[in-house]
């Protein structure tokens, strides 16, 4: 674990090295939300590859750099592109950009993914603010030896999504007739989508959404007392079990980049009141 903040005080000091912008709030921007690094005003890219330690992302429709700039006011730095256990990266290595993000000194993080539908309310591009979630992934990123000048090891999970924020988030969208809800994320390993029976299971333990990321991104934010905001684009219908149609990666990136627009609008707005 000694040799996990290293690798952070590292990656911190190359991209220094690199530029002296100074974030405020970070983005990741996962499939649904990849258009929003063009609407920063760009300070400075720094591809995932130069940076020390940083995997590299290989799914598609993931570009694979970091970018800081001004967006509706705020200074952010925007990861475009994230990393998922799937790819066959180790927990620590998924959500090391985490970490380094919050050394860099964000005070808040927006997550932005594409999960599966499984209440039945839920429709095909609508948009899912995250209020609490359920971890089904085969490992957790805090195992193993804790380090406390990273979080404690035993972090509490109550108030790990602000309400306050999903509520403002609400009203954003109801403003501009924009379908959006609160809901529970339960997250699986991947990369297969998941059995009707699985979509079921997920229905039955109160899952609203299910997705293959954002999770474990979210136990280490909140480890290191990073407050987030989650917002998931439905990109596919999975309950009832009578809804489901099978589907294709393609499908799910054009549903998402169908709904971007609004995802944007939102995350602009939720910036200018964090």
């Amino acid at each position: 674990m000694n040799m996990l903040y290293e690798k952070i005080l590292e990656a911190v000091a190359f991209i220094r090295k690199t530029t002296s912008f100074q974030p405020e709030f970070g983005i990741i921007l996962g499939t649904g939300l990849g258009q929003l690094a063009n609407e920063i005003q760009v300070e400075q890219t720094i591809s995932y590859g130069d940076i020390p330690h940083f995997p590299v992302s290989t799914v598609q429709s993931h570009q694979g750099q970091l970018v800081f700039g001004i967006l509706a006011g705020k200074k952010v730095v925007a990861m475009a592109g994230r990393f998922h256990y799937y790819e066959g990266y180790s927990m620590e290595q998924v959500t090391f950009p985490i970490r380094v993000l919050k050394f860099l000194g964000i005070r808040h993080l927006t997550i932005s993914n594409a999960a599966g539908g499984t209440n039945p309310d839920y429709e095909a591009g609508d948009i899912v603010f995250v209020r609490d979630h359920v971890n089904l992934h085969a490992e957790n990123p805090l195992r193993g030896p804790n380090d406390e000048r990273l979080g404690p090891r035993f972090p509490d999970m109550l108030e790990t999504y602000d309400r306050t924020v999903n509520a403002k988030a609400l009203e954003i969208a109801q403003v501009h007739k924009i379908r959006a809800f609160e809901g529970v994320y339960v997250g699986l390993q991947g990369p297969n989508l998941e059995t009707p029976a699985e979509y079921h299971f997920v229905h039955t333990i109160g899952g609203d959404l299910v997705g293959m990321s954002t999770i474990p991104e979210v136990i280490v934010a909140r480890h290191m007392d990073l407050p987030v905001f989650v917002l998931s684009v439905v990109t596919n219908k999975c309950y009832p079990l009578s809804a489901i149609r099978v589907t294709t990666v393609d499908e799910v990136i054009k549903t998402a980049q169908k709904a971007e627009p609004k995802m944007r609008l939102i995350v602009k707005e939720i910036l200018k009141l964090v």
